[in-house]
């Protein structure tokens, strides 16, 4: 049971890692729309909204390549901190009722209105990384191998799901 945790916690914490990476990259690729989806979550005083937008790309890209690279604990819990707080916010507009919202999850080219399987798509991925706080036994070239493949596969689930998400709630989907 503690290998198989271990394999699951590092296998999170690659996979959480190339999600942050890349979402941070396609946010600093579109830096300049990035206020206004943090604008939109009507969350911060104006006045913050821009000195986060110039830092919440850094902060991916620095903890996604953190976790890619098997640094822990300080990268794990600032990722499942990161992912707690998008899931708050992303709860706090659905509860007002703005679930037209863009999540500002990456991925600029599909819009994706805030939702609760987005909550909970934060809150799994964060609950994932729990086992990475742990100290395991040191795994073998096999149990790091497994975990390598379960983590490309965890952030290629976690597209396809994005993907089919925004894609189900486009205007386009309910054309016939």
């Amino acid at each position: 049971m503690a290998l198989g945790l271990a394999i699951t916690g590092l296998a999170a914490s690659l996979g959480v890692g190339l999600i942050l990476l890349i979402a941070g990259l396609d946010k600093w690729r579109h830096r300049m729309l990035l206020p206004g989806v943090i604008a939109n979550y009507r969350l911060l005083p104006t006045g913050l909204v821009v000195p986060v937008a110039k830092i919440l790309p850094i902060a991916e890209i620095g903890i996604g390549g953190a976790l890619i690279a098997g640094f822990a604990p300080l990268p794990v819990i600032l990722a499942i901190l990161l992912l707690t707080l998008f899931g708050v916010a992303m709860a706090i507009n659905i509860r007002r009722g703005r679930t037209h919202i863009d999540c500002g999850c990456g991925r600029s080219q599909l819009r994706h209105p805030i939702g609760w399987p987005l909550v909970a798509r934060n809150i799994v991925l964060a609950l994932l990384l729990v086992p990475r706080l742990w100290r395991a036994a040191p795994l073998g070239a096999m149990d790091i191998g497994t975990a390598m493949v379960g983590g490309v596969a965890l952030y290629l689930a976690y597209l396809l799901c994005n993907s089919i998400g925004a894609l189900i709630a486009s205007p386009a989907a309910y054309r016939r």
